[in-house]
């Protein structure tokens, strides 16, 4: 499938219903709502817009295949070898599968062909692996017992994804809930149902049994709700903004489900007097524009010490300038649209206080073209930490540059926010490095790079950024309860 040439006209839509318990029906109310191409702003399909009564039908069917049907109690090595099969299907299906994560989301093409659908494969993969090897512990107690740990599937886990990483999303989320045994009643984000219900399809075609995987599209403050509130579901994954997981936390009061939530992050990108600043300045723009700034860690806030200041900022506004903006089914295209009209609008509002407060706009600020949400990359210099471009997470291409002058300060700033997800350093210096990230507190420090990922790093946040973590062996022990055996000998 060449990039070249692929429009929406192009990708086939094959899947708009709800799936419960392995069939695709509509929504019980009859509604339905349109998923928009953000490239063109005109309507791909009409969804299933599923609500509560929805919701539950996922739950009982969810409920019946963990408590009655083959998922939980098949041997472990077989849930993996389904898992790697869906993940084998999905890399024969990559190139179709990618077109429809840029038709639906906005992000260029050759990112979800060659980023996101590979992460996506190896996390099942990874996951996969894992089914066989979850087991508990012997545990030598006082008297004439035998005492053991079993590591058991908390059952049925709901799961509301969003928007900015659709089909990884996905990936992050049924990769440890089905390697554990549990099963799942998903609501993908309202802007972008389309790889995830195709997914649906694929992991039935590979042999997951019926009821295991269910998805209800809809919004979130009735199928999202519904999910959150309903008895039969175990746990709630959550991934988003911060203030909807407060909404979560509120709403599970009478069920007390597992919560983990993944949210939001005003990242600080940290770039010392020593540090190589080719790599630096390579890093400061991936670690922002990547995904349409559409990203939960991006490094937002740069800060660059002042004697590298002039000559980070030249560098960096030479490369942003460069960079293009445009269809995201061409080629040489290297961002696309924001997501939909209220994201636009939200990022356009941000720009619009950063030069109201003061910051110096060097690059961007603008819409690109007449059709379509798409915004130039921005680049904001004279930035302080209190104006409102350094403290909110705009999730769009706008990058704050900060200066500093020394280790102490830097420290204190970084840690300035009640977001806590993801912090970087650039330096030669090993000790400051190591420093650097024992002091900053965030869930994933790198060092040297940025937006480095692995399905065997675990990722969450501190403070208001979450808690729990998605991906390698802490991703597992969201979906697992610890049961203790003791036997009298």
């Amino acid at each position: 499938m060449s990039s070249d040439v692929l429009s929406q006209s192009d990708v086939q839509i094959q899947h708009t219903e709800c799936f419960i318990n392995g069939e695709w029906v509509p929504a019980q109310s009859g509604k339905t709502f349109a998923t928009v191409n953000p490239a063109t702003e005109e309507e791909i399909a009409q969804i299933a817009e599923g609500d509560a009564e929805d919701v539950n039908l996922a739950a009982i069917a969810a409920r019946k295949a963990f408590d009655e049907g083959p998922w939980s109690k098949m041997d472990a090595r077989d849930r993996g070898r389904l898992i790697y099969l869906l993940a084998d299907r999905m890399e024969q299906e990559i190139e179709s599968l990618a077109a429809l994560e840029t038709l639906d989301n906005g992000k260029p093409y050759q990112d979800s062909l060659t980023v996101d659908l590979p992460l996506a494969i190896d996390c099942l993969r990874y996951y996969a692996g894992y089914a066989d090897k979850i087991h508990g512990k012997t545990i030598p107690i006082r008297g004439n017992h035998f005492c053991y740990t079993r590591q058991e599937a908390v059952g049925v886990a709901g799961q509301i994804i969003p928007w900015n990483f659709p089909i990884l999303m996905v990936a992050w989320k049924w990769g440890p809930a089905l390697a554990a045994g549990c099963t799942v009643v998903m609501k993908p984000a309202e802007q972008t149902p389309l790889t995830c219900l195709r997914l649906a399809q694929l992991a039935k075609e590979v042999g997951i049994p019926d009821g295991v995987i269910n998805i209800v599209p809809g919004f979130g403050p009735t199928a999202g709700a519904a999910v959150v509130k309903h008895p039969m579901i175990d746990k709630v994954a959550f991934t988003g903004e911060h203030r909807t997981a407060q909404v979560i936390t509120r709403e599970s009061a009478d069920t007390l489900q597992r919560l983990t939530f993944e949210l939001g992050g005003k990242s600080p990108n940290v770039i010392f007097d020593d540090a190589d600043l080719d790599a630096a300045v390579q890093g400061a723009y991936v670690g922002l524009f990547l995904n349409q700034g559409q990203c939960c860690c991006a490094g937002s806030r740069v800060f660059v010490h002042k004697s590298r200041h002039a000559e980070f900022i030249e560098k960096l506004q030479k490369l942003t300038l460069q960079r293009k903006v445009g269809d995201p089914f061409a080629a040489d295209t290297q961002q696309g649209p924001q997501v939909d009209r209220s994201q636009y609008d939200k990022i356009m509002s941000y720009i619009e206080k950063g030069k109201e407060q003061g910051a110096t706009c060097l690059t961007g600020g603008e819409r690109v073209g007449e059709k379509g949400y798409f915004i130039a990359p921005t680049i904001f210099d004279g930035v302080n930490d209190d104006m409102a471009i350094a403290q909110d997470e705009i999730f769009g291409p706008v990058l704050s540059v900060l200066t500093f002058e020394d280790k102490e300060e830097i420290i204190q700033r970084a840690n300035n926010t009640f977001y806590g997800l993801a912090a970087a350093v650039w330096t030669r210096d090993v000790a400051l490095a190591h420093e650097f990230a024992t002091r900053v507190r965030a869930g994933t420090v790198w060092v040297n790079c940025y937006d480095v990922f692995d399905a065997a790093a675990p990722f969450g946040g501190f403070k208001m950024s979450g808690h729990g973590r998605e991906l390698g062996e802490e991703g597992l022990r969201a979906y697992t309860e610890n049961k203790t055996v003791t036997i009298a000998l």
